[in-house]
């Protein structure tokens, strides 16, 4: 992205504000242990409104400008950490209208303050940035008599960049096009390389090998990789068992590009075949999911796909003799959930669970072109008594992205996915 990107985004904030003043810090470095850290990662919020990568920043916004606090130039640090822009050069690199010293924010920030009507903030995410804000508060009612009020209102300015990020524009949906086209890769490569007694993670190492060789910058979140019952955990993460011949193995993975995140699951046979039941199971949850992507569409609400899915899945349940009674009713009594007990889709975007309210009020909110979510649909055979043994430790979650377009849903996570595809790339000669 270009940073005209960004100062149109911050153009589009700054209206919303009007004569109050935006502030928004990106995210700190954190302490893994002693002296070794995390790999660094901005603040989405943050990210999106100025495509500066670097720690220790805040992106301020009043009176039409955009200012940003940032790190000074420091070759010293430079020669252990890396390259810094430095205020001047940040300034000049991605289209702020001021930037300075990171070390000056405190000493500015009440002038900045002064006479605002409004102050717009993540209030409540950060206890230590709630504090600065009170202590700058503070300082300008200190100077009442000097004709200077604070902002005399708090907004939370997560909900009006919640519903920026909502609609991606065609920059972003073309980022996330490539996100997806590597995290497809890669399961594909997990698929071609397993093989019965591997460890899950093995098929990992094969996933982020895949990802890195293909220039994305990381996972997007922490990787599944669950052989056998383990899928029946839906947020299984040691990755740390060896696959047996005769099962599943459910990877629910997905690389970052640029900070945007690809949200890919499948779920397929160790030895490359499945068996007549597993078959049975993974065709129900494929067609769940078919049935909840026919129902993406313009106006049709966020909460229609998993309606649809739904139904497909419980006639399914119903089919396999897991449940007995009709749809309608096993739905309305909740009884599927033993087997089925999440949504079918969330948003997606900068964060794997992006930004975005689900209602509107009361009501759920409607789908627009430009919005992105998933469709995972899945099926949970934990063992038990009343489960059919040839059924027991079985667990499938299917997973792609889709953009809303204005003819429907579009598909754009190609890593195999019927059982021809899958049998025919697990083939092993």
């Amino acid at each position: 992205m270009t940073y005209a990107h960004f100062i149109a985004r911050r153009e589009r904030l700054l209206a919303t504000i009007a004569d109050g003043i935006a502030l928004l810090p990106t995210a700190p470095e954190q302490v893994r242990n002693r002296d070794s850290h995390y790999p660094y990662r901005f603040d989405s919020y943050f990210w999106y409104l100025t495509g500066f990568p670097e720690p220790e920043a805040v992106l301020v916004l009043a009176g039409g400008k955009s200012i940003l606090f940032c790190r000074d130039k420091d070759e010293e640090r430079e020669t252990w950490e890396g390259f810094r822009y430095g205020p001047e050069a940040a300034k000049l690199g991605f289209g702020f209208d001021a930037a300075y010293s990171i070390a000056r924010l405190e000493e500015m920030l009440p002038e900045l303050m002064a006479n605002r009507p409004a102050l717009w903030h993540t209030l409540g995410l950060d206890p230590d940035w709630d504090a600065r804000i009170g202590r700058a508060l503070n300082a300008v009612r200190s100077e009442a008599r000097a004709g200077k009020q604070p902002p005399q209102v708090i907004h939370d300015l997560r909900q009006a960049l919640d519903a920026m990020r909502l609609v991606k524009d065609a920059t972003e949906l073309e980022i996330m096009a490539r996100s997806a086209a590597i995290a497809a890769a890669g399961h594909a490569r997990a698929m071609a390389a397993c093989r019965p007694g591997l460890a899950e993670y093995e098929l990992e190492a094969e996933l982020t090998y895949e990802f890195r060789r293909r220039g994305a910058s990381s996972h997007a979140y922490a990787p599944i990789v669950a052989g056998g019952a383990n899928a029946c955990i839906l947020h299984y993460v040691e990755n740390d068992k060896r696959l047996a011949a005769g099962s599943l193995v459910l990877i629910d993975a997905g690389c970052e590009l640029e900070g945007y995140a690809a949200d890919i699951t499948r779920t397929f046979p160790v030895d490359g075949r499945f068996s007549p039941v597993q078959k049975d199971c993974y065709e129900i949850v494929l067609a769940a999911q078919a049935a909840a992507i026919a129902a993406i569409r313009p106006g049709a609400h966020c909460m229609a796909p998993h309606d649809a899915a739904l139904r497909v899945l419980v006639q399914g349940m119903v089919d396999l003799r897991l449940l007995t009674g009709s749809v309608d009713g096993l739905i309305e009594a909740g009884d599927y959930k033993r087997f089925y007990m999440h949504r079918t889709s969330h948003w997606l975007g900068l964060d794997v669970h992006d930004a975005g309210e689900y209602k509107i009020g009361a009501e759920w909110r409607p789908l627009a072109p430009g919005m992105v979510l998933t469709v995972e649909p899945g099926l949970y055979l934990r063992p038990g008594a009343d489960v059919p043994e040839p059924l027991q430790g079985i667990g499938i979650r299917i997973e792609d992205d889709v953009m809303v377009t204005p003819e429907g849903g579009r598909v754009y996570t190609h890593a195999p996915k019927t059982v021809a595809e899958i049998e025919e790339i697990m083939a092993h000669d």
